[in-house]
């Protein structure tokens, strides 16, 4: 497998989440506390800047949730929409890059392929933030392990089980955990395993923080004693065309009752969304009590301000 794509200018990007280390994913976990509790002291914080959203993908949580944030720190945004034609198709990303940073202060993508993210920073002196490609979901997955230090008290030796597709926000789970400390368990088909680079470079962060980060088969294997279960969807946009070969090797991947009463006893369910509700997970795990999706949601709005402010200054 391909190693994940970086960029020479990460440190004033977030393009794999991969850009911060411990302290600093504390730092911004500070921030969006601060954001969370007194949301109108910040109301100014981006007055006068503008921000470019471009989205190749669908989106509710990443489009509405930025484009709120943006408002409420009292900055503007305009939404450069490229469902119909990717963004290459039509310009170069370079030209397209180095136009927007004639008007723009940083660009959100949400794009098809890694490779773009990476272009488009290369060509840009502003930020660029990763608002989901086909190898990372960084700002989803910082949000989750902000809602988890909310329902724990701290990450550091939280034990995560991940089931299903070793896919983008597989891979962002493993790379924060690795930084945060925490203990992550994968458990996916061996087709759909996690790209082994990402797992490599994780594990080599772990041995700074004490995580841990072990890829299985087994579903039940990893879902045992975990404190917090995460699932995605097993097909992915741009991934459609699998549909029929992906689905018959999920089989024995759904987190149902069955499967999550193997957590431990204060054990949270978590997703992303949008889910496929009776494919990856069942509406009596996502519904129960015990499911913080919402939370996941909603925190989305918090730490994306913060992710902000923190490139932006």
């Amino acid at each position: 497998m391909s190693a994940p794509a970086t960029s020479a200018v990460s440190t004033k990007n977030l393009l794999t989440g991969t850009e911060w280390n411990s302290s600093q994913i504390h730092e911004l976990f500070r921030l969006a506390r601060n954001l969370k509790l007194h949301p109108r002291r910040h109301r100014t914080a981006l007055s006068g800047r503008f921000i470019a959203l471009v989205f190749e993908k669908p989106s509710l949580r990443t489009r509405v949730t930025f484009e709120a944030g943006i408002a409420n720190l009292g900055g503007s945004s305009t939404i450069l929409d490229c469902s119909t034609h990717r963004l290459a198709e039509r310009e170069s990303v370079a030209d397209v890059a180095m136009s927007l940073e004639l008007w723009a202060h940083c660009v959100v993508a949400r794009v098809f392929s890694q490779e773009t993210l990476v272009e488009f920073a290369t060509h840009a002196k502003f930020p660029v933030i990763n608002a989901l490609s086909d190898k990372f979901h960084p700002c989803q997955v910082l949000s989750d392990f902000f809602t988890l230090g909310e329902r724990f008290g701290n990450v550091r030796g939280l034990k995560l089980a991940y089931v299903g597709d070793g896919n983008n926000v597989c891979h962002s789970l493993i790379s924060i955990a690795a930084r945060l400390g925490a203990h992550i368990c994968v458990a996916t088909p061996a087709q759909y395993a996690p790209d082994t680079a990402i797992v490599e470079e994780a594990m080599r962060a772990a041995q700074e923080t004490g995580a841990t980060i072990e890829v299985l088969r087994s579903p039940e294997e990893a879902v045992t004693g975990a404190q917090a279960v995460y699932t995605d969807v097993w097909v992915s946009m741009g991934f459609e065309a699998e549909t029929e070969a992906r689905l018959p090797a999920f089989t024995g991947y759904q987190v149902n009752q069955r499967l999550f009463s193997l957590a431990a006893p204060d054990a949270v369910f978590l997703h992303c969304l949008p889910a496929r509700r009776g494919l990856e997970v069942t509406d009596e795990v996502i519904d129960s009590p015990r499911s913080i999706v919402f939370d996941q949601a909603e925190n989305r709005l918090h730490v994306q301000k913060a992710i902000l402010l923190t490139l932006l200054g």
